[in-house]
C-alpha cells in the first residue's frame, strides 16, 4: 500500500511513523510552513484536571495520555531518544476564585478510571515553591504526578526519523491539489510531480481546507494564533520541574537546559499571520509573571508562533471522507495538539490500514456540523 501524508506536525509524523512500521510505503509531503503549530508548541500532558464538559474531547485526550508511555518506549527501541517528554507531574493552581475545591473533586472522579494520572496531594504554598522555585510564595496547588511534558519539534523530529528508517520519505513541498478519478483520491499533486497513491492522509492544520474544495467538502477549522514565551534562568536545574495549570487557561513548563515555557494566546481570527505582537506578547508575559514573579530577572530567549488549527468547537476531527475513497482526514486539534497528535495518528494509521479500531472514531467525523 502507498499512502501520501500531506503535512508533518505531530499528527502526520505518528501516522507516518505507525504506517511505515506497519510496511507501508510512506511519503510525507512537509514544506515547512511558517506558523507551523507543532513547532512552536510545547505541550503540557495532563488531561485530567480539564474542566471541558465534553464527554468526547475527555475520552480522547485521556486515551491519549495513556499512549504516551507506550509510544516513547517504542521510539526508544528505535534509538530514538531525544523527544522532551518527561512524566514530571503537575501543580494545579487555583482558579479566579482562589479556590481549589472543585478541580480536585473533577479529579478525584476520574483517578479510578486513569490510575496513569498517578496520586493527588495537596501542597501548601511552600512545597509548591519548593518543586517550581519561582511560583508566587501564597499559591497553594494541587500536585499529581502523572502529569507529563513534551516538546512538539523535538518529538515530531523523532517520529519522522523513525519513520525515514522503516522507509518512509519526506518530500520538502507543498501538496496543491489532489488527483480525484471517479469519486476516488488516487494522490496528490506537488509543484513537480503527480504523487499516486492507495490513500491520502490529509493533516495539514489550518492550510488543509483548499485542498478539500474540488471534493465540495467543507471542513471547519481556521488558524488559531498562540505566541508562547521561552526563558532562561540561569544556574538552575529545571530538567524535573512539574507543569504548571493555572485555572486561567494559560500555562508554564520547564525544559532540560534551565529553560522555562510560558503561554499562550488563544488568538481566533487571527489568519494566517505569524507574527509576535505586543499585544499577544504583554498578556504572556504578565500572566507568567503573575503566577511565577521568580521569572522576572529570567532571559527572554524567544517566543515561538503556532497557527493551531482550530474547529468551532476544539474537538478533533478524525476520519475518512464521506463519500469519497482513499481520503482520510486528521484536523482540528486545537491548543491540546501534542496531548491528541501521536494517539490520533496511531489510530488513523489502524484505519488506513484496516485494523480493529482501537477506539470509536465517529464521535470526531471530520465533517460533523
Amino acid at each position: 500500500m502507498q499512502v501520501v501524508v500531506i503535512g508533518a506536525g505531530i499528527l502526520g509524523a505518528s501516522a507516518a511513523f505507525h504506517l511505515a512500521r506497519a510496511g507501508a510505503g510512506v511519503t510525507v509531503l512537509d514544506p515547512m510552513l511558517e506558523g507551523r503549530a507543532t513547532a512552536a508548541g510545547a505541550g503540557i500532558i495532563c488531561p485530567w484536571p480539564s474542566a471541558r464538559t465534553d464527554p468526547g474531547w475527555y475520552a480522547l485526550a485521556a486515551a491519549a495520555a495513556r499512549h504516551y508511555p507506550g509510544l516513547i518506549e517504542a521510539l526508544a527501541a528505535e534509538g530514538e531518544t531525544d523527544t522532551g517528554y518527561r512524566k514530571v507531574g503537575a501543580l494545579i493552581l487555583p482558579g479566579p476564585d482562589g479556590t481549589l475545591e472543585d478541580t480536585e473533586a473533577r479529579i478525584l472522579a476520574r483517578l479510578a478510571a486513569a490510575p496513569e494520572a498517578g496520586a493527588l496531594s495537596r501542597l501548601t504554598p511552600a512545597e509548591a515553591c519548593a518543586l517550581f522555585p519561582p511560583l508566587h510564595p501564597d499559591l497553594p496547588a494541587l500536585h499529581l504526578t502523572g502529569g507529563a511534558r513534551v516538546d512538539g519539534r523535538r518529538l515530531a523530529a523523532a517520529l519522522l526519523r523513525a519513520a525515514e528508517r522503516h522507509g518512509a520519505r519526506r518530500l520538502p513541498v507543498p501538496a496543491l491539489d489532489l488527483a480525484i478519478t471517479g469519486g476516488r483520491v488516487t494522490g496528490v499533486f506537488t509543484p513537480d510531480a503527480r504523487l499516486e497513491a492507495d490513500e491520502t492522509l490529509l493533516c495539514a492544520g489550518a492550510w488543509a481546507p483548499p485542498l478539500l474544495s474540488a471534493l465540495d467538502l467543507g471542513l471547519k477549522v481556521q488558524p488559531q494564533r498562540g505566541q508562547i514565551a521561552h526563558f532562561h534562568l540561569q544556574g538552575q536545574d529545571t530538567a524535573a520541574w512539574p507543569v504548571l495549570l493555572p485555572q486561567s487557561g494559560h500555562y508554564m513548563l520547564a525544559f532540560e537546559g534551565s529553560r522555562i515555557v510560558a503561554g499562550a494566546t488563544r488568538e481566533a481570527g487571527s489568519g494566517f499571520d505569524p507574527r509576535l505582537t505586543a499585544a499577544g506578547a504583554k498578556e504572556v508575559l504578565d500572566n507568567a509573571l503573575a503566577i511565577a514573579p521568580g521569572l522576572a530577572t529570567a532571559t527572554l530567549l524567544e517566543f515561538r508562533i503556532g497557527l493551531r488549527p482550530a474547529g468551532p468547537d476544539l474537538s478533533p476531527r478524525l476520519g475518512r471522507a464521506p463519500g469519497t475513497l482513499g481520503l482520510t482526514v486528521g484536523n482540528a486539534l486545537g491548543p491540546s495538539g501534542l496531548t491528541f497528535g501521536p494517539l490520533a495518528g496511531a489510530l488513523l494509521a489502524d484505519l488506513i490500514l484496516g485494523r480493529p479500531a482501537a477506539l470509536d472514531l465517529a464521535a470526531y467525523a471530520p465533517f460533523r456540523g
